[in-house]
């Protein structure tokens, strides 16, 4: 079982928001250019990386998604911070 994972998001405050990013993505759109413009997180000036973290440091959804969803997959994820989009790049 997976202990340490890494990924990206973009937090904004709107599901309609995310949604639209989640779409611009699956266009081709590039994950750190749409996460400096548009994500409320201050990791969003680093393109959204949140570098690599281990099991149980996020909140509860966000962990979740980060060590059960597909790799490489914009997921969306409803928080109290807001909605992210996620990537999970990789597991350990």
């Amino acid at each position: 079982m997976a202990r340490t994972a890494s990924a990206l998001h973009i937090l904004v405050k709107h599901k309609e928001q995310a949604e639209d990013i989640i779409a611009k993505l699956q266009k081709g759109a590039k994950f750190d250019v749409l996460a400096k413009r548009h994500s409320t997180c201050p990791s969003g000036k680093k393109g959204g990386s949140l570098g690599e973290f281990q099991q149980g440091d996020m909140v509860p959804p966000f962990d979740k998604i980060c060590f059960s969803g597909k790799l490489f997959t914009p997921h969306l994820v409803k928080t109290k911070f807001g909605w992210h989009v996620v990537k999970v790049l990789y597991r350990t």
